[in-house]
């Protein structure tokens, strides 16, 4: 095993030393071999890394980092110094189109499968601030202030965080040997100052597939053109794997992705932008197709996913902190911080998301803080064996979106504190000793029908639609919850209302003998007597206050007037502040586990850990343990009292 060194005062030529260190990342990457690492040193360099091999196993990974106690910048830009005065406070540089090669992001625009309105890749930074881009060189001139935005989804106006920054914008015109771009910088001198552009489309993203098992530590990772990411297209982000399997991204500091920040998610074979490209069939027959065409090619555990995402800060990205299909299975996503994802709302589409994943089968979403995101996490087709655990929502225009899936997935000691707490378009699901603080929005799909697996594997064993039920509620409190606040209205587009509470389960059978009787009470016929009936809803021993009201057919329910709950940041530190009545904490519960969670109907599984067994909830928020002989409160804390409190929750 080698360790290569690499410096800004280093020269490609060199033996890559602690004495002769190498220049580029990329030169020490041609260099490495299974086993080896990279160690960077402080400085920033200005390349996009594509790593020329992999690793062999887990213990035989290929390494990059930043050496110890320094800080490494690897960036997708370039400065321009060249800025000329143009009008006003105005100036414009002219560029070579050399300088981007063959990917010009001032001439690529953000389009693509379920993209509803775009801009271009290309983007200004002026001392790490990236600008808005303008219509016009008349609208660079004359910038209008923007103090508040319609929520594309929600249809709730939603604040501009920094209306100051609207006023920092851009407009470029591409000429066939020059990029000229005009950029309004309020006064500030782009010559003197840290003025950027976009030129490369990713920062560390290999070239091809299947380079299995590398490690990225320790780095900022920011300034890339990254393009628009649906599940139907090629994926690329600022850094990922590109296919692959084994990767460890870890401990960085990920920032200024035009679109996505880290991508787990596919590749081009199976299928890119088809649905825009062609115009033949909707985008979902096409992502359906891609699942197939992915089995052809090796989706499997042996070859592609298994990654793990943690202990990064990913931050300001037009689309997705992180995005994959079919690549994200079996990965686990833990600690990262992830926040303002998709806030300057430049560019809309359905697929963004501070985490947005399709077909996360078995993945691990846990103990993320993430808030101020337009969506906090939307899982979206397949999430079969996933567990969203111990994960901090707040301050999101929605919090958690699971989306035409079938299940088992599991959704636990969670807090959820923003207006829109949970949207539910899937079954099959567990949620158990969340705090939940807005309102749920449950809504069957009869115009999709989606793949289910066999347990634990990518392969498929049917598909169908969303009829919505088949879910489990245990030890949840819901305190609270306007759906005036989370979406303008009591009802959303769609017909149906979202509700404070699990209300919306009413019409819903409380056990599985009473959806076998409303099935026999229908006319005969094959498949058509189960189409109008609602699956089964499995709730016992939750908590309601503040307006919250149970579902008709839950045992045990305990129901409080009074109560709030609200998530503050002081500095680095997330305290969870709540004001509850007496009762809080309910009948006291044992620690759930797999055993005592209904089968899955669809799917035919069970609720289990990645290896088979039952799966164990037996954890805080804290990371405080429950044992096993132990009646708990509900709710996502093992001591979760009434009163007032302030518990550090990150």
């Amino acid at each position: 095993m080698t360790s290569l060194h690499v410096a800004t005062t280093g020269n490609d030529d060199a033996d890559g030393s602690p004495q002769r260190p190498l220049r580029t990342i990329n030169r020490a990457a041609a260099l490495a071999r299974p086993g080896d690492t990279v160690v960077v040193h402080a400085g920033e360099y200005r390349e996009w890394v594509t790593p020329r091999r992999g690793g062999l196993s887990d213990t035989r990974r290929i390494t990059y980092q930043a050496a110890e106690g320094e800080h490494v910048v690897i960036k997708g830009s370039e400065r321009i110094t060249t800025w000329e005065p143009d009008e006003g406070t105005v100036w414009r540089a002219t560029v070579p189109n050399t300088l981007f090669g063959d990917f010009n992001p001032f001439a690529e625009e953000i389009a693509g499968d379920w993209v509803v309105y775009g801009k271009h890749l290309g983007d200004v930074y002026l001392n790490g601030v990236s600008f808005y881009e303008a219509g016009s060189r008349a609208e660079v001139v004359a910038p209008e202030k923007r103090i508040e935005v319609v929520d594309d989804w929600t249809g709730v106006t939603d604040r501009i965080r920094e209306p100051e920054r609207t006023l920092l914008v851009w407009y470029a015109e591409v000429g066939p040997a020059e990029t000229t771009i005009w950029a309004n910088f309020q006064g500030a001198d782009p010559n003197t100052e840290l003025t950027e552009i976009n030129v490369r489309r990713s920062v560390f993203y290999p070239l091809l597939p299947h380079l299995d098992y590398i490690t990225v530590r320790g780095f900022e990772l920011c300034q890339a053109a990254t393009p628009w990411t649906p599940p139907t297209a090629d994926q690329p982000g600022l850094i990922g794997p590109n296919w692959a399997k084994g990767w460890i991204i870890e401990d960085n500091h990920i920032h200024d992705a035009k679109c996505s920040a880290i991508s787990i998610g596919k590749e081009a074979s199976t299928g890119h932008n088809y649905a825009t490209e062609r115009g033949d069939k909707p985008g979902y027959q096409y992502q359906l197709e891609s699942v197939f065409a992915a089995r052809q090619i090796g989706w499997d555990r042996e070859h592609i996913g298994s990654h793990v995402i943690r202990r990064n800060t990913v931050h300001d990205c037009g689309q997705n902190g992180i995005v994959g299909h079919l690549g994200c299975v079996f990965s686990t996503i833990e600690d990262n911080h992830i926040y303002n994802i998709a806030l300057k709302r430049e560019f809309y589409g359905y697929e963004i998301g501070g985490i947005k994943l399709h077909a996360a089968i078995d993945v691990v979403i846990r103990h993320n803080r993430i808030h101020d995101c337009s969506l906090g996490t939307w899982l979206d087709w397949q999430t079969q064996g996933t567990r969203v655990s111990r994960n901090v929502y707040y301050n999101n225009n929605r919090d958690l979106f699971i989306e035409v899936s079938h299940g088992p997935y599991l959704v636990e000691h969670n807090v959820l504190a923003s207006p829109a707490a949970l949207e539910l378009w899937s079954q099959g699901g567990a949620f158990v000793h969340n705090l939940i603080g807005g309102t749920l929005w449950l809504m069957p799909v009869m115009d999709r029908a989606t793949p289910y697996h066999l347990p634990h594997s990518t392969q498929v064993a049917g598909y169908a639609f969303i009829v919505g039920g088949d879910d489990r509620w245990i030890g949840n409190v819901f305190v609270g919850g306007d759906p005036g606040a989370a979406y303008g209205g009591s009802v959303p587009e769609g017909g149906e209302p979202a509700h404070a509470g699990t209300a919306g389960y009413d019409a819903y059978p409380a056990s599985f003998e009473e959806y076998l009787r409303r099935i026999d009470e229908q006319p005969p016929g094959d498949h058509q007597r189960y189409l109008g009936v609602k699956q089964a809803v499995y709730a016992r021993d939750n908590v309601y206050a503040g307006g919250a009201r149970a579902y008709a057919g839950e045992r045990d329910a305990v129901t409080l007037s009074g109560g709030a709950v609200s998530v503050v940041e002081e500095g680095d530190e997330v305290y969870l502040v709540t004001d509850l009545p007496e009762g809080i904490g309910g009948p006291g519960i044992t620690p759930v586990g797999g055993h005592d969670l209904e089968r899955v109907r669809f799917a035919d599984a069970e609720f289990e850990e990645r290896d088979g067994t039952p799966a164990v909830i037996a954890t805080d928020l804290t990371g405080a343990h429950k044992e096993q002989d132990r009646a708990y409160p509900a709710g996502p804390l093992a001591e979760l009292a009434a009163g007032s409190s302030r518990i550090r929750v990150w």
